[in-house]
């Protein structure tokens, strides 16, 4: 017997980064002077900001799929296994056409509430609004937790 495929739906992710580490009064400019933040695409970064811009936006298209009721989400953007899906912010160090990656920041799929998820695969635009400077005036990494909604 054979079951069918479900259906592959395009999810429109908007992320806004504000107070970027370069743009901090009191940065070291020689310090970040060539870092850049981008999302990482399968195993490279792309969509490059600098660490000095006073904000940084990045458009994406995610596939998502219904599995059992639950909302999957894949493709070249999105890492991780089933249950546990996100996306990678990744910092780095441009040198002529060369980014050095020396920190990420983890987005997870799991921290969007399920009803603003079920928006956005519905037709709306899923937006992560996050600072990406820590406490230490450096750039975020690890887990990190947007605030999600949609538009």
């Amino acid at each position: 017997m054979s079951y069918p495929r479900p259906s592959l739906s395009d999810v429109r992710i908007r992320l806004e980064g504000h107070d970027l580490p370069g743009a901090r009064a009191g940065s070291s400019a020689l310090r970040l002077a060539n870092v850049h933040v981008g999302v990482q695409r399968k195993a490279v970064a792309e969509l490059l900001v600098p660490a000095w811009a006073p904000s940084a936006t990045w458009d994406l298209t995610v596939d998502a799929r219904e599995v059992d009721d639950l909302l999957d989400v894949g493709g070249p953007w999105v890492h991780g296994r089933p249950g546990a899906r996100f996306l990678y912010l990744t910092w780095g160090n441009v040198v002529g056409d060369t980014f050095e990656m020396f920190r990420r920041a983890k987005l997870m799929f799991g921290d969007v509430p399920t009803a603003v998820l079920r928006e956005a695969y519905e037709g709306k635009v899923l937006i992560g609004s996050l600072g990406l400077t820590d406490a230490h005036g450096d750039p975020v990494c690890a887990r990190v937790r947007p605030e999600w909604s949609v538009g």
